[in-house]
């Protein structure tokens, strides 16, 4: 059986993932299709290289080192002598169902998936994929950013907020409320601070929304959401803005390179775009606030 290998751009990034164990393939990520390459990157432009095999050896590691927090359920993070990593990734039931290794900069990558189900090998190589995504680009001005946005009027806006404050259900009154709007991702839009711009692409990940878009849009506006008994809005004090959007990105505090990269990234962010806090009950006037202040300032 001849390895299978697929490649993807990705919020402007390439990568490419090769199966060679013997029962799974690229139909293990349908949320991947819309961004899947036809024609082969050179090498070089690679951002980082899954590797899919039966069974990875579990090298001797130290002590956990951290767990990556996952929207229910978080991963074991184990640093190696050379100082790569190894992880243990667990379903929202507590069951591993993947593990994986790569080396210091996350340019190469190897998986194992683990469990007798479709949606466990699924869930395990997804995470598996997002994490590479996260902590590969790091250093490159992108953020894999816990946020749902949408567009208007071809700008994307980003709503931030702990899961379950209400971030979905305000840019879901922004779609029945202001014409012309559209949902880009509802979970993990891709961020990138290109020269004095910042983009928002969509991304293989949304959470429990299916809205896997290879799109992108300028970013016009962030914003954190909190509940609150009436609607307001204010401009956040970058070092506000810092610590509000730091816990949003997916990071690494543990490790250097990842987390100063993430950091630097999100200070520019701030000074091109900077942040809002709306203090909302979920009704239309709220969207119509937030629209007209952060989307229509003058």
């Amino acid at each position: 059986m001849e390895d299978s290998c697929c490649f993807y751009r990705i919020g402007g990034h390439d990568l490419a993932i090769t199966f060679k164990d013997k029962g799974n393939d690229e139909a293990l990520l349908p949320s991947f299709s819309p961004f899947r390459l036809e024609e082969r990157p050179q090498s070089d432009a690679l951002l980082f290289m899954m590797t899919v095999v039966d069974d990875l050896e579990w090298r001797e590691a130290g002590d956990e080192i951290g767990q990556f927090d996952c929207g229910g359920t978080v991963h074991g993070v184990y640093q190696m002598s050379d100082g790569g990593y190894q992880y243990i990734i667990r379903d929202i039931h507590g069951q591993t169902c993947c593990r994986m290794r790569s080396n210091v900069d996350f340019s190469q990558c190897q998986a194992s998936l683990f469990g007798q189900t479709w949606e466990q090998h699924n869930y395990g190589l997804n995470n598996a994929m997002m994490m590479a995504y996260a902590f590969a680009s790091a250093q490159k001005g992108t953020m894999l950013m816990h946020a749902s946005v949408i567009r208007c009027a071809g700008k994307g806006y980003l709503m931030t907020a702990p899961s379950g404050t209400g971030k979905s259900t305000h840019t879901r009154l922004w779609y029945d409320n202001i014409p012309g709007c559209d949902l880009m991702n509802d979970d993990n839009p891709v961020v990138r601070v290109i020269g004095d711009q910042a983009i928002v692409y969509g991304s293989p990940w949304s959470g429990k929304t299916p809205c896997y878009r290879n799109i992108q849009a300028p970013v016009g506006g962030i914003v954190r959401i909190q509940q609150r008994p009436e609607n307001s809005i204010r401009k956040l004090r970058p070092t506000e803005a810092f610590c509000n959007l730091l816990p949003a990105m997916s990071n690494m505090k543990w490790d250097k390179r990842v987390y100063n990269g993430i950091c630097d990234s999100i200070g520019e962010l701030i000074r091109i775009v900077g942040m809002h806090e709306l203090g909302c009950l979920p009704n239309a006037e709220a969207a119509i606030l937030c629209h007209d202040t952060i989307a229509s300032p003058f």
